[in-house]
């Protein structure tokens, strides 16, 4: 058997496993627009804690949507971080017509933590919820969306259930480049995370959205709130991590048509948006980043490329491959809210999405850590804080 046709079989082996993890565990996970669970005999109070740094341009948007829900028992904790806009003013007048809705103002960031990641422990300290849900000051909620999330975690008896919102920046606001970007960023995610088997106890799979992080207080305390991810940049990912721990029942939900976000509004800024926080994912280890990026071209492009010289049977191998792939694709789109065909673009926006992870990777080594919101963080305590 000669090379190319060898790789192109591990390739189409590749995509036959992922073809039947992807599409059988997408179908596995809960919808929280459909999710039918019955209603708790007591509806436990909730707190909706966000932190907001300069979001006077969508805050105002947001939340009266989450003032809007139709729960029976909630508070909203609105952290204003050292904002420098208007986002305090905004936040205030809601906040006099509405009295569910508190406002605190951090106005410097303690050394050794990452501002969102402290305001977001700040906000939940003062919760007095017995669920708190951490979100972002420019998600939008349906009504019943957190009757229905709550019904879902108390009937599974969870700690920790995440879901992963609708972006609709993809269905316009970027254009179609970025829609297929988000297409394999969401395939690439779900490769590496597998959500699906967040529920299960005997797995090491874990984590979690920011849009739509929801923790039973109880747990998230003893588990000492944020500050273990005090330097995470992927705080939101890795808040699943210990919420799992000894014992602790979290799952992973589907948030298209109950909870939606206009992630980001252009590749630049998808690109710019997920550099800092992109090598986090990985714990900072550089061969990690290397392996993917050189598996993704084996086993992901290469089978696209080698279409244009292959022949026979080598040819029909790859064809194969190329078609489960584009197959994974395109139904993990339904699944993302996003448009179908941008699956059938995959290897385009992986190329885009390699770049970022060389990107992260390089810019973090070279600065010798990250630089957020003006702050630079060493590299070296952010290596320290790993779970």
């Amino acid at each position: 058997m000669n090379g190319e046709l060898l790789l192109g079989g591990l390739a189409l082996a590749l995509w036959i496993g992922a073809a039947w993890d992807v599409m059988r565990g997408n179908r596995r996970l809960a919808s929280l627009a459909n999710v039918a669970a019955p209603a708790p005999a007591h509806w436990p109070r909730v707190s909706i804690v966000f932190a907001a740094r300069n979001e006077a341009a969508t805050v105002g948007a947001a939340v009266p949507t989450m003032l809007a829900l139709d729960y029976p028992d909630l508070e909203l904790v609105a952290v204003n971080d050292r904002s420098e806009d208007r986002t305090g003013e905004i936040l205030d007048a809601l906040a006099t017509r509405e009295p569910r809705l508190r406002v605190d103002y951090v106005r410097e960031l303690p050394p050794g933590w990452l501002g969102k990641n402290h305001a977001l422990h700040h906000g939940a300290q003062r919760a007095t919820g017995e669920w708190i849900l951490f979100t972002d000051a420019d998600v939008h909620f349906r009504p019943d969306a957190l009757r229905r999330a709550i019904a879902h975690a108390e009937a599974r008896s969870l700690d920790h259930l995440a879901a992963a919102p609708q972006l609709h920046s993809s269905a316009g606001r970027g254009g179609h480049l970025l829609g297929i970007c988000v297409g394999a960023f969401s395939l690439t995610f779900a490769l590496f995370l597998r959500p699906w088997k967040i529920a299960d106890p005997r797995s090491r799979a874990h984590g979690g959205v920011g849009a739509f992080n929801l923790v039973r207080a109880s747990a998230y305390r003893a588990r000492g709130g944020h500050a273990p991810l005090r330097l995470r940049p992927d705080d939101d990912i890795k808040l699943g991590k210990p919420m799992k721990s000894h014992g602790g029942r979290s799952e992973f939900a589907l948030g298209a048509g109950a909870i939606s976000v206009a992630w980001y509004a252009s590749v630049g800024e998808l690109v710019r948006g997920l550099t800092k926080n992109a090598f986090a994912g990985v714990d900072y280890r550089a061969w990690m980043i290397l392996g993917g990026v050189a598996a993704h071209g084996l086993f992901f492009l290469w089978p696209v490329a080698a279409l244009a010289w292959t022949s026979g049977t080598t040819w029909m191998v790859y064809a194969a491959a190329v078609a489960l792939m584009l197959l994974v694709a395109v139904d993990n789109q339904r699944f993302g809210s996003g448009r179908r065909w941008h699956g059938l673009l995959f290897p385009l926006g992986l190329v885009v999405f390699d770049y970022i992870l060389l990107r992260s990777m390089v810019v973090t080594l070279w600065q010798r850590g990250i630089v957020w919101r003006g702050t630079h963080y060493p590299l070296e305590a952010l290596r320290r804080n790993n779970l």
